[in-house]
């Protein structure tokens, strides 16, 4: 596994490793690698040839009263968490090497709609900080396979959907949710919680996971969601929102919509968790 830091050396790494004839896989990352993680490099490795992982933590995607600074970063850790663990290449550019003009960009990928909706609602611009990053990043490593994590669901949709009206040369991969044994989603934010916070936290799943069987019973959409909000609020939680959406493109459910998907975000103390549960619900009588 070899290290890198500068974009000339990250692209000569990469067109050697496609002259050997390797197919490219990149998984991205915010580093402060947990399990989660290191399931999309398995799942890279069982696909591509050369797998390139960076760790990179994105100013663009951070609002100005949000985490940036804090944001846990364990470069040594994740170095040695990669070893042997099927990472080619590891890329962990500075902000200066991705956006040597600084960070006030003339030129962003906005996905409208999508951006502005559940977590987009209330992390404004949040999402364009997103698609950018990945955009540049797909620019310079040209993967033929990219692997994310379904806990960031809407996120995810998103880069589908950019790639699709982009015409991107590029697969997507989404792997399922890591859990803790109790179901919370792994996350990097999990490091925040005290430990009566971290004992409370899997109550998100479990309520979401209701309302997706409500909803699978019969229960309209908006009145399942409504019963989630003030389950969660009864747990300690402060929701941000519950929603039942259609997986293909985050919209508003039909009775006719099978493959759903119920998305949550709230806050527990300081720390704001997300997690969803996709579903199949049988069509309307």
């Amino acid at each position: 596994m070899e290290r890198v830091s500068g974009i000339g050396t990250l692209r000569e790494r990469v067109a050697a490793a496609r002259i050997a004839g390797h197919s490219i896989a990149l998984v991205p990352t915010m580093g402060n690698l947990h399990a989660g993680h290191l399931a999309l490099v398995d799942a890279a490795r069982a696909r591509a040839g050369f797998v390139v992982v960076s760790i990179f933590v994105n100013p663009l995607q951070f609002g100005p009263n949000e985490d940036f600074g804090a944001y846990p970063r364990t470069l040594a850790a994740d170095l040695e968490a990669l070893t042997g663990r099927g990472a080619d290449l590891v890329f962990t550019p500075s902000v200066a090497e991705l956006y040597p003009d600084g960070t006030d960009l003339a030129t962003r990928v906005h996905v409208a709609g999508l951006s502005e909706i559940l977590c987009g609602a209330s992390r404004p611009g949040h999402f364009d900080g997103v698609t950018t990053v990945v955009a540049k990043l797909f620019h310079l490593v040209a993967p033929d396979l990219a692997v994310f994590g379904q806990k960031d669901f809407q996120q995810l949709a998103l880069i589908r959907r950019m790639v699709r009206d982009l015409s991107m040369a590029v697969e997507l991969l989404g792997v399922p949710t890591a859990r803790a044994a109790d179901g919370l989603a792994l996350s990097s934010r999990n490091g925040y919680l005290t430990e009566d916070e971290r004992a409370r936290a899997p109550a998100l799943q479990r309520i979401l996971a209701g309302t997706a069987a409500r909803v699978r019973d019969g229960e309209a959409p908006g009145a399942a969601a409504a019963v989630a909000l003030d389950a969660l609020a009864a747990e300690g939680f402060e929701p941000d929102y519950v929603s039942v959406r259609r997986q293909s493109d985050l919209g508003e459910p039909g009775p006719e919509d099978r493959a759903l998907v119920v998305l949550g975000a709230a806050r527990l103390g300081r720390t704001r968790l997300i997690d969803n549960v996709p579903f199949e619900r049988e069509p309307a009588a």
